[in-house]
């Protein structure tokens, strides 16, 4: 058996951090039915260092690695290129779960964590309907839109339509200031950011790419 016990250098341990935000975004997006873990395999008697829905299983951070976790480490180590396990299991309490266990890689590509996504097939179908309704959503999620486009000429183009749209239904906002009004809402949404969108955005608007960059130049110094 090999020895998965490790000594994860700095950098090591950063990549683990940021798998926190991900299995933190993962529970917030899929709901209650599913119990997302994320294990360092510095310390395999003490390996979850992120859990979210973890009532499920009644684990905490500081809990074991799993005894099934193991030989999927072993797996690993001889066919590096199995590196995640979708798979069928019963808890403790003998509840039906589908899961899936992913190998985080660090330093010379070697394992140094799991990301484990079980789902509770028993979770109550309301409980699973709620959790993709904007009704039942908490307002930290909300609604929002959002525009899947094939290019970034796309983009820009949905972008300036849609700033458009809102300045010109905002009867406060004069005629004289309305350019102004659209450069600034496609600055705060980041949208210069993407190659050539002043000038792009200047032929859209009918003004001259001078234009644009003098309402950016006064919103970077504000």
């Amino acid at each position: 058996m090999q020895n998965f016990n490790l000594k994860l250098t700095k950098t090591e341990k950063e990549i683990l951090e940021t798998y926190k935000v991900l299995a933190k975004g993962l529970a917030d997006y899929l709901g209650e039915g599913y119990e997302i873990i994320l294990h360092n395999l510095e310390d395999l008697d003490h390996s979850v260092i992120a859990i979210f829905n973890g009532y499920h299983s009644g684990r905490g951070i500081g809990s074991p690695i799993t005894d099934l976790a193991l030989p999927f480490l072993e797996n690993i180590h001889k066919n590096p290129k199995q590196r995640n396990l979708t798979y069928f299991s019963k808890s403790k309490t003998g509840q039906l779960l589908k899961s899936c266990t992913i190998s985080i890689q660090g330093n010379k590509d070697r394992t140094i964590g799991l990301l484990c996504i079980n789902f509770y097939l028993n979770t109550p179908l309301a409980s699973l309907v709620s959790s993709f309704s904007p009704e039942a959503a908490s307002s930290t999620v909300g609604t929002v839109t959002e525009n899947y486009v094939e290019n970034s000429d796309d983009l820009i183009r949905e972008a300036v339509e849609n700033a458009k749209e809102k300045v010109f239904n905002d009867s406060s906002i004069t005629a004289a200031n309305r350019n102004k009004e659209i450069i600034r809402t496609l600055y705060c949404q980041g949208i210069f950011n993407l190659k050539d969108a002043i000038l792009k955005i200047a032929d859209m608007l009918s003004i001259s790419k001078s234009t644009v960059y003098m309402h950016i130049r006064n919103l970077n110094h504000k």
